[in-house]
């Protein structure tokens, strides 16, 4: 499973980096950095929910 960003529209909000902040996490710049980009089995549920609750609708995760 790999998760990605679309930049033109996320708005680094933070409600991914709530809910999986293993994965997710703002740098210094407030861009959005996926930090574990093909997370682990144990975070994949919260990926999931992270994912879906995007306001932008910004993370994609594929396998």
């Amino acid at each position: 499973m790999e998760v990605s960003v679309d930049r033109t529209l996320c708005e680094a909000n933070e409600v991914c980096v709530a809910i999986a902040p293993a994965v997710f996490e703002l740098d210094d710049d407030e861009e959005l950095r996926i930090v574990q980009p093909h997370p682990p089995q144990e975070e994949l549920e919260r990926v999931s929910h992270a994912v879906a609750s995007c306001p932008k609708n910004a993370l994609l995760m594929r396998e």
